[in-house]
């Protein structure tokens, strides 16, 4: 078929001439439709800003004091008492001191060095007849504490002049281990070579033998040496000072009274990562079985799972849990003391200008305090008895004084496991205020477990293997460990059907395998102090699968009777056969007329010693 050309013919008139074409839109078409388009586009850009723009309400938040300096100059201190704390004592310690100090002429704050900028410290020389103290907490393998991480730093890397600064030390740590009180040398050590001028020698206070002791004796030696290089008289007050003020609210919200939260309120109920020691996470218990088959103690294995937490963690890390004390003995302390345990109270601190405005976390009730926050199952210290005397009559206060001067608080309290309810039962002349005995009790801590799994095999499980903690003290009581029989209750499935949950977060650990997988290791680890090697194993055949090169792997276990408690024996018999366990090597303590007692450390540095010709070499104790 041909191309077919079509010709458009333009319109013509009456007279034949050609008509101009109208065009489809005029001039005041197009700027009436421009103008329509150009509302339409404002309105709805406005509209858009509008709801995408939420009113800015102007958050007043108060800017946190970081110079501890400005802040002495501003509420007439002169002596500040910084902790290294990692299980609360040092922290404690520093409270006390820092509360002993308007007996002695000074008037002390009591701080953390992770919340203030601790380059000032050579300002202190700026405050007449000032004073910092140091409490210092050894962890680990002569490492610092967590929140004196920093300060540890800030002391190795300057060379800062600390000409004037008058400073004193105590350090808290362990003979048991090799870098007994390091921290505490150290800063003692530095800041003299930082020029500052220590006005009382250093205090090691020990953990394996009695360092309530040790630090009484330090502090009753310290003050004095205060009061003569400030020449300042000590008061001779010794009445009880209290430093938390009871408030009960009487128009109560119970959605803001705190229920056992660590830190942010409700956080059990709305879980937020990270998680940490202020924000631990709800793990379910997704196993509890025992261990050893026979004998009168409970050996326990479990296994948390932390799935969907984002929570991370290496063989050798710990496993910080969060306990909950005995229901009897809390509520035993409120008969005794005649309290309303679901009292709504608030305990709030007199010093206003203080960073710690609660002991624990404020609102609560009585009894929540004394369930999730207080230590009440542990002896008390000897400034907890002290203060509780003026709650009694002046004849058994001076003997109960008289008493714990004569070195009675060893034998009365410590070697007879006396906690707190037992004191008040055996002196029934103590009568103190609840809200009082609140405010003296220590917090009750989170207990640290060796992680007994490795985060390569199981990164969403975490196991635990503890021994339940039980026995008869002297005066007949039956004592038990708070975590571990709170923990040995913890069944997978409750009552109601709901699963068991457990507080729970990790802390990393220096505690580690060699980086190369062909280092040989040797593994020490008796009872329960094999947990941190179980994951070392998993960890070893996890590599092995992987078709690497796995050193040789050497463990000597051992504990009281193979037929009783072999903990772990399928699974380490089967470690040995698949060859991740070259040698496994089994002492059992009672198999054999005489008990025979293991002295794993020496025999630690005795191997290491023998084989210090092979740089390949590791040596793991636990």
């Amino acid at each position: 078929m041909e191309d077919m050309e079509v010709e458009r013919v333009a319109p013509e008139g009456p007279d034949g001439a050609p008509v101009e074409e109208e065009p489809l839109f005029t001039n005041l078409d197009i700027i009436l439709f421009s103008l329509i388009v150009g509302l339409l586009i404002y309105w709805f850009l406005s509209r858009k800003k509008t709801e995408e723009t939420i009113p800015e309400f102007k958050r007043v938040t108060p800017q946190r004091e970081t110079s501890f300096i400005e802040k002495m100059k501003k509420t007439n201190r002169n002596m500040v008492v910084f902790y290294g704390s990692q299980t609360g004592t040092a922290e404690e310690f520093c409270s006390r001191l820092a509360k002993d100090a308007q007996r002695y002429g000074m008037r002390g704050m009591s701080a953390d060095p992770e919340e203030y900028d601790m380059s000032e410290l050579p300002r202190l020389a700026e405050i007449d007849n000032s004073l910092a103290v140091f409490c210092m907490a050894t962890y680990g393998e002569g490492d610092p504490t967590d929140n004196a991480q920093d300060f540890y730093d800030w002391m190795q890397e300057n060379d800062e002049d600390l000409k004037g600064v008058n400073f004193a030390v105590f350090g808290l740590g362990n003979k048991t281990y090799e870098h007994f009180n390091a921290m505490g040398k150290y800063t003692d050590k530095r800041l003299e070579e930082l020029g500052g001028k220590r006005i009382y020698d250093l205090g090691m206070g020990d953990d394996d033998g009695n360092l309530e002791e040790d630090f009484v004796s330090w502090k009753e030696q310290f003050w004095p040496a205060v009061c003569e290089h400030f020449g300042v008289e000590a008061t001779g007050d010794d009445t009880s000072i209290r430093q938390y003020e009871l408030v009960v609210p009487t128009d109560i919200n119970m959605n803001k009274v705190y229920t056992g939260e660590m830190g942010r309120l409700k956080s059990f109920e709305t879980q937020k990562p990270p998680f940490d020691a202020k924000n631990p996470y709800l793990a379910t218990v997704a196993v509890n079985r025992q261990l050893n088959q026979a004998g009168d103690r409970h050996l326990m294995h479990l296994e948390l799972d932390i799935s969907g937490s984002k929570i991370r963690y290496d063989s050798g890390d710990h496993v910080a849990v969060y306990p909950v004390n005995d229901v009897s003995i809390v509520n035993r302390i409120g008969q005794i003391l005649d309290a309303d345990l679901d009292t709504v109270i608030s305990l709030n601190n007199l010093d206003e200008e203080s960073n710690k405005k609660h002991p624990f976390p404020c609102p609560t009730t009585y009894r929540t305090a004394l369930t999730h926050y207080l230590d009440i199952t542990n002896p008390p210290r000897t400034n907890v008895l002290f203060e509780l005397m003026a709650s009694a009559s002046p004849e058994v206060s001076l003997s109960l004084s008289v008493s714990l001067c004569q070195g009675l608080y060893q034998s009365w309290v410590l070697d007879a496991q006396r906690n707190i309810l037992a004191v008040l039962e055996d002196m029934p002349s103590l009568h103190p205020t609840i809200d009082h005995l609140c405010e003296l009790l220590p917090r009750l801590q989170a207990r640290y477990y060796s992680i007994a799994s490795s985060g390569k095999v199981y990164p969403t499980m975490v196991s635990i293997c503890a021994v339940v903690v039980e026995f008869q003290t002297s005066t007949g009581r039956s004592f038990k460990g708070v975590a571990t029989n709170w923990l040995k209750n913890k069944v997978v499935v409750m009552d109601n059907g709901h699963k068991a949950t457990v507080p729970m977060y990790v802390r990393k650990s220096q505690f580690r395998l060699p980086f190369k997988a062909s280092n040989p290791v040797v593994m020490i680890g008796p009872g329960t102090g094999i947990a941190p090697f179980m994951g070392f194993l998993q960890e070893r055949g996890w590599m092995k699968e992987q078709g690497k090169d796995v050193g040789e792997t050497i463990l000597y276990f051992g504990c009281r009777r193979r037929n009783e408690d072999f903990l772990y024996q399928q699974e380490l018999e089967e470690f040995e056969k698949a060859g991740v366990l070259t040698q496994l090597n089994v002492a059992f303590s009672r198999d054999q007329e005489g008990k025979v007692t293991h002295h794993t450390k020496p025999l630690c540095q005795l191997l290491t010693m023998c084989h210090r010709y092979l740089d390949k070499f590791t040596c793991v104790l636990k």
